[in-house]
């Protein structure tokens, strides 16, 4: 596969988890900055985003705010470890953006998973006025998505683009 990287599936994950452990770090360390700074309903605006405090209960959109913060956590927890075990199996055939991507996508969600185990919510603070409030985490998670989108539709473009030379 063209791009994969070229020294097999030892460096192929240790980027996944390299990535990955990256940004989860960058999310934990942010949030509790986050809840300090903004504590006591401040604000911060900057332009066409604003810093402002709040929480959720649910998950994406506040889906799900009214079920039980163990249900929440399990289910995400499950989600999550399908998306970890997925990723590292998927890394050692996969390009560089796809393994990105998909780092990007565990971090997020692994950051989310760790922020709502500690008090049964997830903290926002990034605000647009037009988007729901959300947070660094979720930032991982789409651009994750994202990347990986760009970088599967490239590799079928290229793979039918062989196919069409053969």
């Amino acid at each position: 596969m063209t791009g994969t990287p070229e020294s097999g599936p030892r460096r192929s994950r240790r980027l996944l988890l390299v990535v990955a452990a990256g940004l989860l770090a960058v999310a934990l360390i942010v949030d509790p900055i986050a809840r300090h700074t903004l504590a006591g309903g401040r604000s911060i605006d900057l332009g066409v985003l604003q810093l402002r405090l709040t929480y959720n209960t649910g998950v994406a959109f506040s889906m799900g705010n009214q079920l039980p913060t163990p249900v929440l956590l399990t289910v995400t927890g499950l989600v999550t470890a399908a998306v970890v075990v997925y990723a590292w199996r998927a890394a050692p055939t996969s390009t560089w953006p796809t393994i990105v991507g998909l780092a990007a996508i565990v971090a997020g969600a692994a950051a989310n998973v760790i922020d709502r185990t500690l008090d049964g919510r997830v903290t926002d603070y990034l605000h647009t006025g037009w988007f729901p409030t959300f947070n660094l985490a979720d930032t991982f998670l789409t651009c994750g998505v994202a990347l990986l989108l760009v970088s599967l539709f490239t590799e079928a473009r290229t793979e039918s683009t062989k196919e069409t030379a053969r």
